[in-house]
């Protein structure tokens, strides 16, 4: 199987499954158990206020769960919920539209808010703030502006990047709730629930199997899971145990500790081609044939939190763990500088 083809396995998602395995309350909404708790509470208090909740900022890595939770909070607030990315609203008249077509209590979600357009951003500080849409109509000599009123919405961004999210903007979020990685346990459940919602017959170690090669990602577990199916019913009789797990994962090019080919090349260039660093994101990406922001956003994360990698100051440098992990041993003065 090709590189690309492992990679779309693991990071794009099918629409239709993620909305059909997706909970829908916070009860059915496995992991992240201090950020459900503060958001449940907050939920809560503005219902028995009356009020729309405030405006909510979600940040993490990929797939762990920021649109679900957006839902699940319009949900529980009996609200509708209208969805949009940063990089769809081009022009400030598409914000317009968005925004004066909410209704009272209405949830705005924007996924990837870091991605906004810095003058599009500026329109959202009033109507985040006074709930007030400042509009320009005609130009030159004509130009004046009118001023809209907005009702009491919520504003629920999702972003993976939140470093590059302006002061202003981030300000503007009274809350804020970052997403980590999951644990295998919480996967393995996951695993599970969303094999009883496919139909499909899987034993606890071929769950378990999915769940510690998943990357920490539930996005990537669900992929894997109909992957792994797949596998089943071709090469089995359906049923997923431990054995059959493994061996799909294998044919996927993922192995027992959960890194796939590309997290292997890339820890191979930093070793081999780059004496194991420190070396910068851009040169580390020529060497691997990949974009410097698939590298940053999508490998790297799992490589720093399980230790196979760090940045530097100076660059990114292969760990002790990372040459172990490749079969080999670092050498003279590299062996002395991972001490």
């Amino acid at each position: 199987m090709s590189q690309r083809m492992v990679s779309d396995v693991l990071n794009k998602p099918d629409t239709a499954l993620e909305v059909t395995l997706r909970p829908s309350l916070f009860s059915d909404f496995t992991g992240q158990p201090k950020v459900k708790e503060r958001l449940e509470i907050t939920v809560e208090a503005a219902k028995r206020r009356g009020e729309a909740i405030d405006h909510v900022l979600l940040s993490g890595p990929p797939g762990l769960g920021k649109t679900t939770l957006a839902n699940i909070i319009a949900r529980s607030m009996n609200a509708n919920i209208r969805c949009t990315s940063g990089p769809t609203i081009e022009k400030a008249s598409d914000l317009a539209g968005l925004l004066t077509n909410l209704e009272e209590g209405d949830v705005l979600f924007v996924d990837e808010i870091h991605r906004l357009q810095k003058t599009i951003e500026e329109y959202l500080y009033p109507a985040m703030e006074d709930f007030k849409l400042d509009i320009i109509i005609d130009q030159g000599p004509n130009a004046r502006s009118v001023r809209l009123n907005l009702p009491r919405f919520t504003l629920i961004g999702a972003t993976t990047r939140s470093g590059l999210l302006t002061a202003p903007l981030l300000t503007r979020f009274p809350v804020r709730e970052r997403l980590d990685y999951y644990g295998a346990g919480e996967l393995h459940h996951i695993v599970v629930r969303s094999a009883r919602l496919l139909n499909i017959e899987i034993e606890e170690r071929g769950a378990g199997e999915i769940a510690r090669r998943s990357r920490g990602t539930p996005r990537i577990a669900n992929n894997l899971l109909r992957r792994v199916r797949d596998y089943a019913q071709v090469k089995a009789e359906g049923q997923i145990t431990g054995e059959i797990a493994d061996k799909a994962l294998a044919m996927l090019d993922i192995d027992e500790h959960g890194l796939d080919d590309m997290d292997k090349r890339i820890l191979e260039a930093i070793v081999t081609k780059f004496g194991g660093g420190p070396v910068g994101v851009g040169s580390i990406a020529v060497a691997v044939g990949e974009e410097p922001d698939t590298l940053e956003e999508v490998y790297e994360p799992y490589l720093i939190m399980e230790g196979y990698l760090k940045r530097t100051p100076q660059g990114r440098v292969a760990t002790e763990l990372g040459y172990q992990r490749l079969g080999l041993k670092p050498t003279g003065a590299r062996q002395g500088s991972l001490l």
